[in-house]
């Protein structure tokens, strides 16, 4: 007789610590959108991250884990009467799968998962969304979007199971899909007050630097930790996802030395993100060289899709669709032209460069181009519904004077003069509620965007 399946401590170890540091990049995320936020938004930006990690979790436990992973139901859907959170899994056959790992330690590591990707949203309509509205939105955003799409993709739904798209840790499931949804709800919000002519530079540069640091570490969970296991391909993945991040670093200070003249600390910050991003769906598919190549691609061509908003007209606040939605597309297209099966078994067709033909590069594009489809067409119609009854965007007022004070009744920095001095040294470091200013007289306003790059 077979021998009964047993807890697989080490698995489950490497498992609780992986989730563990997931958790800590949505935090991480939450100091990187509040650094490259205004001043008088950056709680409310902060907050939104935040209440992801509460209202996620409790949507998971109670059934958005059944839907991405329970028994498959038609392709769509998972069977969502099968890990309901009012059922306990406590017997010691209650594993997952073959790794020896608890049920509930599979739960939790992908709990992280949904409540990052919700949050990811956020950054692309800071200080001008109801907390309110937020909340309904991400309530039904996860409901029905990011649950059914991880079924799709990784619960033997019908892009992973019979599509064959390849997706290691969420390049489609997590930064399209999110970056879709993102894109949907910046059309529906519109621009935030006075955006592109007046300058809504990063607060806080050194806090946008210490997110992009915790985010880096968390990454290393993201990508390795999706093996689960402990072995030869978490040790590629765990690589790939340094030395594609650390390329991406250089490919975004490249562009930004040829375009401006100067490289940043938000340029590097940002393109560190961008090589996350991408190496997420590829980092157990391709080579390391691959994964490097992969990682300069990703900067420069990120650092040139922030810039697509001033000539597109839409206002992504923290440049959520030029970073994930442009990078999980590269990422995801990247298995396509350098999957190879000698790093994965799972690589049926091998990529356009290892002599594989377009088959994998199709089924990739198609994949993404689903998700990217069904993400943008359901948050618009949240978003669309949401601001039409109970109202999404703050009023102009609250706006200006900020979204802090209005929805929370706090601010992030005590900007009240400490010795008497018209602002103190928070107005000298350019902190606080901007005032207009009138252009010279026989001078025309500014007409181009400008940079937001300094903070202030």
């Amino acid at each position: 007789m077979p021998e009964a399946p047993t807890i697989d401590t080490g698995n489950t170890a490497w498992l609780l610590i992986s989730s563990a540091i997931v958790l800590l990049m949505t935090p991480g995320l939450a100091l990187f959108y509040g650094g490259l936020n205004r001043s008088k938004g950056v709680l409310n930006m902060i907050m939104m991250s935040f209440s992801a990690m509460g209202l996620v979790s409790v949507l998971w436990l109670f059934y958005g884990f059944s839907v991405a992973f329970g028994a498959d139901q038609g392709g769509v859907i998972g069977d969502v009467g099968q890990y309901l959170g009012t059922k306990t899994f406590m017997a010691e056959t209650d594993l997952w799968g073959e790794t020896g790992i608890p049920l509930y330690v599979f739960m939790a590591f992908q709990m992280m998962f949904a409540i990052i990707t919700v949050a990811l949203i956020s950054g692309a309509i800071s200080d001008r969304a109801k907390f309110s509205g937020w909340l309904v939105f991400a309530f039904g955003w996860a409901t029905l979007v990011y649950f059914p799409v991880a079924h799709w993709v990784w619960g033997g739904g019908f892009i992973g199971a019979k599509l064959g798209a390849l997706d290691f840790a969420g390049g489609t499931a997590v930064h399209i899909n999110a970056g879709a949804a993102a894109l949907a709800l910046v059309l529906v919000l519109g621009r935030r007050l006075g955006w592109p002519k007046e300058a809504m530079k990063p607060h806080n540069v050194p806090m946008v630097a210490l997110g992009t640091g915790l985010l880096w570490f968390g990454w290393f969970g993201f990508n390795a930790g999706s093996e689960l296991t402990a072995d030869a391909t978490t040790a590629i993945a765990f690589l790939n996802t340094q030395v594609a991040t650390a390329a991406a670093v250089l490919g975004w200070l490249v562009v930004e030395k040829v375009r401006d003249g100067r490289p940043t600390l938000v340029g590097a910050s940002s393109g560190a993100i961008a090589g996350l991003v991408a190496i997420t769906p590829a980092c157990a598919f391709v080579a390391p060289w691959a994964a490097v190549l992969l990682g300069v691609v990703a900067g420069a061509v990120c650092a040139l899709a922030v810039g697509l908003k001033y000539k597109l007209g839409y206002d992504d606040s923290l440049d959520v669709v030029g970073v994930h939605f442009v990078g999980g597309w590269i990422g995801c297209l990247w298995i396509g032209l350098f999957g190879t099966s000698s790093v994965s078994s799972l690589v049926a067709d091998e990529g356009l460069f290892y002599g594989g033909g377009v088959t994998q590069l199709g089924v990739q594009a198609l994949s993404a181009l689903i998700v990217t489809v069904y993400s943008f067409a359901v948050a618009f119609v949240l978003g669309f519904v949401i601001q039409k009854t109970i109202g999404f965007r703050v009023s102009a007022e609250a706006e200006i004077n900020g979204i802090d004070i209005a929805e929370h009744a706090e601010s992030g920095y005590d900007l009240s003069p400490s010795g008497g001095s018209a602002g103190g040294a928070f107005a000298m470091a350019g902190i606080g509620t901007p005032t207009a200013t009138t252009p010279p007289r026989g001078e025309p306003e500014p007409t181009t965007p400008v940079s937001e790059k300094v903070a202030g």
